[in-house]
């Protein structure tokens, strides 16, 4: 293609010429969305290509109804979230454990926001951080991994998680104290254990 489309042009062309600018779309997201599924669960990968699969599908079926007010990526996002939320409750319901993968990027991220003077840097680290969102309630872990993860702003937050932007920021409030108590409570096991 000769010209550069946004995605908004994009849908706008596979709703009213050709349904093949869809796959540019998926083209772009793909690598984008299989990263976020990876972050968000500990899925095998075959599941995470059934909800990547199901996720365009879905986006495909209902372009008539995106809203163009809205960025496309927080509407493919917001799809994708809830394949992926669907699918983690079926598989909690079955026990199975979920971790999330964390990246040095991620790390950096959530320290450089956190209050790192009152924690201990060396619980900083990909094992705890791990832990530590394994441990917190999802509707937190959710946007600790949009905000720091994804790096979404508060604005795509909300649109990907439907809840107004104040409601955002108290969810990530609550979501950062309950990530620093379970770190706190590493740096205290571990101290316990070393007396």
């Amino acid at each position: 293609m000769s010209e550069i489309l946004n995605d908004e042009q994009l849908v706008e062309l596979s709703l009213n010429e050709d349904k093949e600018f869809f796959s540019e779309l998926v083209e772009k997201y793909q690598v984008k969305l299989t990263r976020y599924i990876k972050r968000i669960s500990n899925l095998s990968t075959e599941e995470i290509e059934d909800i990547l699969q199901n996720s365009f599908i879905r986006a495909y079926r209902n372009l008539n109804n995106f809203d163009n007010k809205l960025k496309f990526s927080s509407w493919i996002y917001r799809i994708v979230h809830n394949e992926v939320i669907d699918t983690y409750r079926k598989s909690f319901s079955k026990g199975r454990d979920n971790l999330i993968k964390i990246d040095e990027g991620a790390i950096r991220n959530i320290s450089d926001d956190f209050d790192t003077v009152s924690l201990s840097e060396e619980f900083f680290t990909e094992k705890y951080i791990q832990l530590a969102l394994d441990r917190i309630d999802i509707k937190y872990r959710e946007v600790i991994i949009l905000r720091y993860f994804e790096e979404k702003n508060y604005q795509e937050i909300s649109d990907i998680l439907k809840k107004p932007m104040n409601t955002i920021a108290t969810l990530l409030s609550r979501a950062k104290k309950q990530m620093r108590n379970e770190i706190n409570s590493f740096t205290n096991n571990t101290y316990e254990h070393e007396k």
